[in-house]
């Protein structure tokens, strides 16, 4: 059985904001058949979806898309333990 690499976040931070607030974090939704259908970030870490590289980047690329304000946060693909 293969064994697949998940342990990555997608973490957010407002650009404007510096370090003054603490990031936010992905959580994918997913259909019932497991089809990735978005993101929302929340502020709980543990709460977030652990991702491979390969969804991490999914969900950056269709945040920047989707997200009218997007242009206004700094994403980003972390390792689980930062």
């Amino acid at each position: 059985m293969e064994n697949i690499d998940q342990r990555y976040l997608v973490q957010q931070n407002k650009i404007s904001d510096g370090d003054t607030k603490p990031p936010v974090f992905a959580k994918v939704m997913r259909s019932k058949e497991g089809k990735f259908e978005g993101v929302s970030f929340i502020k709980n870490k543990e709460k977030a979806t652990v991702l491979t590289v390969a969804e991490a980047q999914e969900a950056i690329d269709w945040a920047t898309k989707r997200k009218p304000n997007a242009h206004e946060y700094s994403t980003r693909i972390i390792c689980l333990g930062q």
